[in-house]
């Protein structure tokens, strides 16, 4: 039986994050064909205040689809394209002399906005890369012994291509760790491409951005995001989430398992899927959802298991299954 169909009395009234959230599918699906999963995925991250790595080949619609989420919601959105020559300054800003009055005035950098896309995050050097894990994490930047908070909602879309591809630097483990999700981004189908190709003709040229209406303001998005934390998580529902983390570090054909901020990502995300779904409390299929996202970039094979072409959504699919479900 399908989780969604479920019948209960919630004890939070969720029938308007249900609706917001289903009006945004609607309105995305305007312009996305497919991608179901994907457009689930960042909205809920969106109401877990979490950041999001998108990866994938060029051309498989990730900058555009975080771009159209953004335009859903009335709120700050700012664009950088991270390339091998960015500063740390480009990101986050910097002092300017001002000639008046002869004192050194902070101007700010793109990353002072709500929503911001980083386009090829792993095109930028590590001094670039190392300027973001404070904002992040802690939702501030320190500059010249000033520290400046960013404006709520703050939220990261960044997309990266494969590792493999020409001119990109492996982002670094603890950077890693500072986005909630990874979402691998593949191609189409064969009735998903004709679908794009449809779309596409009849824009007649339209640009997707001018077909997307705004759907939700930024109080209401803050109001939604309160919402998460009462959803109700049971003690057996927490043990299943911590047995889970806990084979990943001791698992064969892992080097690193997922530390507790991978647990809390599962438990805040599970939070807000339940949430979507128009329930108030978790069930296992949430964390089921969730945990491929959140572990993929958290754990790393043994050099053996990866030159065998192992994947670590093989491995959290084999310690996922070796985990009693509760009942």
């Amino acid at each position: 039986m399908e989780n969604n169909d479920l019948n209960f009395n919630t004890r939070i009234d969720l029938a308007n994050l249900k609706l917001a959230v289903e009006n945004i599918k609607a309105e995305l699906g305007k312009i996305i064909v497919g991608q179901e999963d994907f457009i689930d995925l960042l909205l809920v991250a969106l109401l877990a205040d979490g950041h999001v790595l998108i990866e994938g080949v060029p051309g498989v619609a990730k900058t555009i689809t975080a771009k159209l989420l953004s335009k859903t919601v009335e709120t700050g959105f700012s664009r950088i394209q991270f390339t091998p020559d960015l500063m740390p300054s480009d990101v986050l800003g910097t002092s300017v002399l001002n000639m008046k009055t002869s004192e050194f005035e902070f101007k700010q950098g793109p990353i002072f906005s709500n929503l911001v896309l980083i386009d090829e995050i792993n095109r930028a050097p590590a001094k670039t890369q190392a300027a973001l894990f404070e904002v992040m994490e802690e939702r501030q930047i320190s500059m010249d012994g000033t520290t400046y908070k960013m404006k709520p909602p703050f939220m990261v879309l960044a997309t990266q291509n494969p590792i493999e591809q020409e001119g990109t630097y492996a982002l670094p483990e603890a950077q890693l760790d500072r986005f909630l999700f990874k979402i691998d981004v593949g191609y189409p189908s064969l009735e998903e491409e004709i679908l794009i190709l449809k779309s596409n003709q009849e824009r007649k040229g339209a640009l997707p951005q001018t077909m997307i209406n705004s759907l939700i303001k930024e109080d209401e998005l803050m109001k939604y995001k309160q919402q998460i934390f009462e959803i109700l998580v049971e003690e057996k529902v927490l043990k299943y989430i911590a047995q889970i983390i806990l084979k990943t570090r001791n698992h064969p054909h892992l080097y690193l398992g997922g530390s507790p901020r991978a647990s809390i990502a599962v438990l805040i995300a599970s939070k807000a899927y339940a949430a979507i779904n128009g329930r108030d409390f978790v069930i296992p299929e949430d964390i089921k959802k969730v945990i491929y996202p959140v572990l993929r970039h958290r754990v790393i094979l043994t050099p053996e298991r990866e030159m065998e072409g192992m994947t670590a959504d093989k491995v959290v699919e084999m310690i996922v299954q070796s985990v009693e479900v509760p009942r």
